[in-house]
């Protein structure tokens, strides 16, 4: 007898959907909490907002070196090999990063960082889709990305506190607190070598049943037994689905980098205030993220999931700024959070429905090397704006703008042109 769908999907929720929240809320802690510690750290190191936004940038560089070439060893040494690697290597530049004394040495650890990380998106995805059926793709590929918006919910008051504290080990608050939020992510990696089966046939939760049932229905079968299909890059909807990742993503980098430093020129407030209302709009990511995907999958509609959200987004991050810090601007922040998590945690399921399982690694990895490029261009785009504007109201502008193109962009891939099925 074939297993309950549903059932079956909540397992899979549970036993690896959680574990991969938690690693990749890892991931983005150790790559965004810079934004917190350069409340003391650019002066401490004399960085310019260029600078800052180019050492913030930078972790991209290596993100988009490292996409491929880990994608690679996921399919060859399975995920538990894989997740344990990369975790141990960006944990231990992390808690690097607590000991820079120069500019050149924080822009050097950033890129090996993100070089660590560089996979772990389009590889989260690969790995999932052989767990799941495609009718449950804009959900279970959403649940990781909870983790980036819960990163900053729990890492933005946690990091405030940190900042707080007495520093222990002779540091200064923000050394202290980078090297505290790196060593989770290397006891983690330990962990996931125990932990993580590679394919669904080695799920010892799984009853033979229901490994029988994932292995004729799942969205992808065994990774390491499919030939990759460069072809696929010839088609028009891969870079037009990276195209709108980039904005999506741009508009997520360039609110999280810069964020702590506007809500402090508004309110003056202290470092656990500025964690609390920085917190506010990720933690409306997370409700539009789940309730977005959870929609898009009930009624199998992918394009209005994300333009609708994504100009949303737009106009209450330009209503935010305008309103200023008051109970207006906050509650206009929480719904532009909400529009952003709504339109990324639909996202992957729109160019997924139109890949086959040769295809899909290659386009993956594409899409994402597209994406990931917003977070080496944007944060030094907000850095050169606000130096051109004098505040942070060019910032803004930018932000804003290019979330309408994403709106754009998904009117454009959902008119017919590019939506025939690829490979």
């Amino acid at each position: 007898m074939d297993p309950a769908p549903r059932a079956l999907g909540a397992k899979v929720g549970w036993r690896l959907g959680l574990p991969v929240i938690a690693l990749m809320l890892l991931s983005s802690l150790d790559r965004v909490n810079l934004s917190f510690a350069a409340l003391g750290m650019n002066g401490d190191l004399g960085l310019t907002p260029s600078q800052y936004g180019l050492g913030a940038g930078l972790v991209f560089v290596g993100f988009l070196a490292g996409q491929y070439p880990s994608v690679l060893l996921l399919q060859r040494l399975g995920m538990h090999r894989w997740i344990a690697l990369c975790a141990i290597v960006w944990g231990a530049c992390a808690a690097g990063t607590a000991f820079v004394r120069s500019p050149q040495q924080l822009y050097v650890l950033r890129i090996v960082l993100g070089f660590a990380e560089g996979g772990l998106g389009p590889g989260i995805v690969l790995y999932l889709s052989q767990f799941v059926t495609e009718r449950e793709r804009a959900l279970t590929f959403a649940l990781p990305m909870l983790a980036i918006p819960l990163s900053v919910v729990v890492g933005s008051p946690v990091s405030g506190w940190l900042m707080t504290t007495a520093p222990s080990l002779g540091l200064t608050t923000w050394r202290w607190m980078l090297l505290a939020e790196a060593l989770p992510t290397i006891l983690f990696g330990l962990a996931a070598y125990l932990y993580f089966p590679d394919r669904a046939e080695q799920a010892a939760w799984l009853t033979p049943e229901e490994r029988r049932w994932l292995q004729q229905r799942a969205a992808s079968g065994n990774l390491a037994a499919v030939a990759n299909d460069w072809s696929i890059l010839r088609t028009p909807l891969v870079w037009a689905s990276g195209a709108l990742w980039f904005c999506l993503l741009s508009g997520s980098y360039g609110i999280i980098f810069w964020l702590p430093q506007m809500i402090k020129q508004l309110t003056g407030g202290s470092a656990i205030q500025i964690g609390l209302v920085n917190a506010l709009p990720w933690g409306g990511a997370m409700l539009g993220m789940y309730c977005n995907s959870r929609h898009s999958d009930r009624t199998g509609e992918r394009f209005w999931h994300v333009g609708l959200p994504a100009a949303l987004a737009a106009l209450a991050i330009l209503a935010a700024w305008n309103l200023g810090a008051g109970v207006a601007g906050l509650a206009a922040l929480l719904v532009a959070g909400i529009g952003l998590g709504a339109a990324q945690g639909a996202f992957w399921a729109l160019p997924t429905a139109l890949l086959t399982q040769r295809t899909l690694a290659v386009a993956a990895v594409a899409i994402n090397v597209a994406g990931s490029a917003g977070g080496l261009v944007m944060p030094h785009l907000m850095g050169f704006a606000r130096e051109s504007s004098g505040g942070f109201g060019g910032p803004t502008m930018l932000v804003a703008g290019i979330l309408l193109a994403a709106s754009a962009l998904v009117a454009i891939i959902g008119s017919g042109a590019l939506r025939a099925r690829a490979g």
